[in-house]
């Protein structure tokens, strides 16, 4: 068979091992040519390939990144994108197309396999860890430990200038990251976009801290968290280039406002996009290469409109359907009943 793949949205750690995956056994078992797209569905819409193959793959698992680059958008908002893609497939003679991407690509994916009938498998990533119908996606493992170990590090300064530390992380719509990396690295408070949030509160929370004679707290917040109703002052939204809300921010806002309340001298360490860059740990490279050979499979298989999933540690197929147009949220029974039980 011939068969495309993609990377889209933003890059995670683990998708060269997942390209590298379906490379060898597509062409080790399967025959196939493997034919990547340059810069998602751009490379599909303006033709910009290379092509992937055993030798072209060799030294890439422990990379980061992905090597076929990758962008955000889809056919749908170019004129004429959709007929483009038809297209493609037809004149390059694809069999399939793996799409590697999160919630927005997955979305994508199934709607063009449903409009179109085009023959398309996916594969579930970000370092979010929000895309529904999976236990775990790869990327998030590395992003939780490189966020845990700047959390270690900065309570040592912490405690050394008696500051309370904002440290804001990654998770627009869904706080994975903030709930791990703040278990991990034992956070006074941890804000998430699932559970908005009094500052009155936050800062009851710092003083009773401080009374027990602990003058270092780390605050974990996700960029997307939001503070309740009437509990601070209204923030004008302003939007990306693709008409997202941008959510980067929250920390700075919440600083100077722990600060008045508190009298407590307030830093912010904004980790950005170091947590989705580097080397994948060993878990994602395992999950990544798991979730490659399952996408392999499923071609072979015919699972059009299907992703690979994890669940009970299991590899699995479910349609893309349970993905699309939605973000899975934080279980508030782990925040709720784990991670809020360490607060203060």
């Amino acid at each position: 068979m011939r068969v495309g793949l993609l990377t889209g949205g933003g890059d995670c750690p683990g998708l060269n091992a997942v390209i590298r995956a379906v490379v060898r056994k597509g062409e080790m078992e399967y025959g196939d040519e493997v034919i990547g797209f340059l810069d998602a569905w751009d490379g599909v819409m303006d033709r910009r390939t290379m092509s992937l193959d055993v030798h072209s793959m060799r030294g890439m698992l422990p990379k980061g990144g992905t090597l076929l680059g990758t962008r955000r958008g889809s056919p749908y908002e170019r004129d004429g994108g959709l007929e483009t893609v038809v297209k493609t497939f037809d004149d390059m003679g694809l069999d399939a197309l793996i799409v590697v991407g999160g919630n927005g690509s997955l979305t994508v994916a199934h709607n063009l396999h449903h409009d179109l009938g085009l023959p398309i498998v996916g594969v579930p990533k970000t370092i979010d860890n929000d895309v529904v119908g999976t236990d775990i996606t790869f990327g998030f493992n590395t992003a939780v430990q490189t966020a845990t170990d700047a959390i270690d590090r900065l309570h040592t300064t912490a405690e050394s200038h008696d500051r309370v530390m904002l440290v804001e992380v990654m998770g627009r719509d869904s706080g994975w990251i903030a709930t791990h990396a703040g278990i991990a690295g034992g956070a006074t408070v941890i804000l998430i976009p699932e559970q908005p949030f009094d500052i009155d509160e936050v800062c009851t929370i710092l003083r009773a801290r401080h009374q027990r004679g602990r003058y270092a707290s780390i605050v974990v917040v996700a960029e997307g968290a939001e503070p309740a109703a009437g509990t601070m002052p209204s923030q004008e939204k302003v939007y990306d280039l693709v008409g997202r809300v941008r959510r980067r921010g929250v920390a700075d806002r919440l600083a100077p406002e722990i600060e008045q309340r508190t009298g407590f001298e307030t830093r912010v360490v904004l980790l950005g996009h170091i947590q989705r860059g580097g080397t994948p740990s060993a878990y994602d490279r395992v999950l990544a290469t798991r979730f490659g050979l399952g996408a392999i499979d499923a071609v072979h298989a015919g699972a059009w409109g299907h992703m690979t999933a994890m669940r009970a540690d299991e590899v699995v197929l479910v349609p893309m359907s349970e993905a699309a147009g939605k973000t899975r949220p934080v279980d508030l029974a782990l925040y709720q009943n784990v991670a809020s039980v360490f607060f203060g």
